[in-house]
């Protein structure tokens, strides 16, 4: 019986968290403008808190063909879990931006409210393209703390996520040094763009 009960609230939260994210009505230009500044200057404040907490990232960004932020809010009871958040991923070259959406679902036992915020880091066109075109499946865990071999760009306190592909995951306390977004996929928004 217990268990049976806790399946249901997992259930519940995942259903409505769900349809919460789907069931917005159309946007008016107003509002739309007004949602993209809301996500321009949410990754502006991460950009100043990561560059305060690792100075060195701010050369890895600029340097990089293009990067990614995002603003994760994720709620977990018992057994499940799930989380949303909104982003912009920005193209170094010709400073094109595009708004996104990202959606975590996660399993095992737990409770509580999860926030942090994420840098992505494209060495190369070609990741950053894939990245935004065809979004991305986030599901392993990564070291903490490398260096790129071909362009010799300290990355300090970043994760590996694939060659070429870092990650800087902040939370409240500054830069955490393990990965916790596990599950998460990665798209366009088609409301912002």
């Amino acid at each position: 019986m217990r268990k049976k009960t806790l399946f249901l609230w997992a259930g519940i939260l995942i259903a409505v968290m769900g349809v919460a994210s789907v069931a917005s009505a159309a946007m008016t230009d107003k509002e739309k403008k007004a949602a993209q500044q809301d996500v321009q200057k949410m990754a502006k404040e991460t950009l100043n808190q990561l560059y305060k907490t690792q100075p060195k990232a701010k050369q890895a960004v600029a340097k990089a063909a293009g990067y990614a932020v995002f603003s994760n809010f994720g709620l977990k009871i018992f057994l499940a879990g799930s989380g949303q958040g909104k982003g912009m991923a920005v193209n170094n070259r010709t400073k094109a931006a595009t708004y996104m959406k990202m959606f975590e679902v996660q399993a095992g036992l737990g409770f509580g409210v999860k926030k942090f915020k994420l840098v992505w880091v494209f060495e190369n066109q070609r990741d950053l393209n894939d990245f935004i075109n065809s979004g991305w499946e986030l599901g392993g865990q990564a070291g903490a703390s490398a260096k790129t071999g071909e362009t010799g760009m300290a990355l300090e306190g970043a994760m590996s996520v694939s060659p070429g592909v870092w990650l800087y995951q902040l939370t409240d306390d500054g830069l955490a040094l393990e990965l916790t977004a596990k599950g998460t996929k990665y798209y366009k928004d088609d409301e912002l763009n």
